[in-house]
């Protein structure tokens, strides 16, 4: 099995910055897609950030300019540099990882951290 673990959350004030940092553990044979969501409160879980294992990263448009999304493969890891925050990025932050894990030659899945809390306030 594999389990995420997230970091890095907390009280910010506007303007100021945080990094998020998501690490994998477990079986795991191989990491493909790595990425951030986040959930604000009464809203819809929206996808933040994501980086392949080629290196192509994607953000929504409201991190770009902001954010910066990446990974170190060999700790399994990947972060989230959050820049200029403002009380709109307040959320709970997810982390997700397409992993190939198991035993022999494993099966892909997909799985996910169980949040970190950002929270954007003076």
């Amino acid at each position: 099995q594999v389990r995420l673990v997230e970091s890095g959350g907390g009280l910010v004030q506007p303007a100021g910055s945080l990094r998020l940092s998501c690490t994998a553990s477990g079986s795991i044979i191989s990491i493909g897609l790595m990425g951030w969501y986040r959930q604000a409160p009464g809203k819809a879980r929206e996808q933040v950030a994501s980086i392949s294992s080629d290196g192509i990263i994607t953000y929504t448009p409201s991190a770009k300019d902001r954010f910066t999304v990446s990974r170190d493969d060999p700790k399994n890891a990947v972060y989230l540099q959050m820049d200029r925050l403002s009380p709109e990025d307040t959320a709970i932050y997810y982390c997700t990882m397409h992993c190939r894990a198991g035993s022999a030659w494993g099966f892909w899945a997909d799985y996910w951290g169980q949040g970190t809390a950002v929270t954007v306030s003076s």
